[in-house]
């Protein structure tokens, strides 16, 4: 059977701990007991852990032999312009389970003015909701969630591939593209990006590339390219 895994709050040598509603949710909704084996990721290692003492809002592991993880031919950081927040949590959840490395939050030209304002204080949340899906996912760690930033931060960042997803792009269709090594993958607001943040980006050696002749909100393109993008590994 497979065991759950366990993002450690808290790591000493061979112990590792979960507190707060982290460990609330082991102890009172999945019944958790002492002696119980999982699968903790203790400082981005993922070793067996036993289950030596629970009290309230506290589960401590007694850490194990390493679990080897698997490695992945991609790195994918999506560049994710803020939308409203529902679907913004749902598409971080969903493309941490699809396997992101990291998402930077970014602020566009047509991003609402209320979102940008709110957006600092909405950070741990999001990075909380990366976690409980790295968890669900199995993954070895949770992607990396940056605070937000203005998009010409952002479209300077290093990386051997950089695309931006348009629905004005006609000649180049995303499943076309071969994804391999660090990759940057933006992701417009609610309204598409602007004609001279296209510019900015294709100046910047982004690729313009397209996901079909439909309209689609963004978190389904999030989770769209995300998939395909990973779907490389497979092929």
């Amino acid at each position: 059977m497979t065991r759950r895994r366990w993002i450690a709050d808290q790591v000493s040598g061979n112990r590792a701990a979960l507190t707060g509603a982290h460990a609330d949710h082991l102890v009172r909704v999945l019944r958790a007991r002492v002696g119980q084996e999982f699968d903790v990721v203790a400082n981005g290692v993922v070793r067996r852990g036993v289950v030596v003492a629970l009290a309230d809002s506290l589960v401590d592991f007694e850490l194990g032999e390493e679990i080897a993880a698997e490695a992945t031919a991609i790195h994918l950081t999506l560049v994710l312009a803020i939308f409203k927040f529902d679907r913004m949590e749902w598409a971080i959840e969903k493309c941490t389970e699809l396997g992101v490395a990291g998402m930077i939050p970014v602020i566009a030209r047509r991003t609402d003015s209320h979102l940008v304002a709110a957006s600092a204080k909405r950070v741990e949340r999001w990075r909380t909701i990366a976690v409980q899906a790295s968890e669900q996912s199995r993954r070895a760690s949770p992607p990396e969630i940056a605070d937000p930033v203005k998009l010409r931060e952002a479209m300077a960042l290093p990386a051997g591939l950089k695309i931006v997803l348009s629905e004005a792009e006609e000649q180049s269709q995303f499943r076309d593209i071969q994804p391999a090594g660090e990759v940057l993958l933006a992701i417009g607001p609610e309204g598409g990006w602007t004609e001279d943040e296209l510019e900015l980006l294709q100046n910047n050696g982004w690729l313009s590339a397209s996901l079909g002749p439909t309209i689609l909100r963004a978190e389904t393109a999030a989770i769209a390219a995300t998939a395909i993008t990973m779907s490389a590994l497979s092929r």
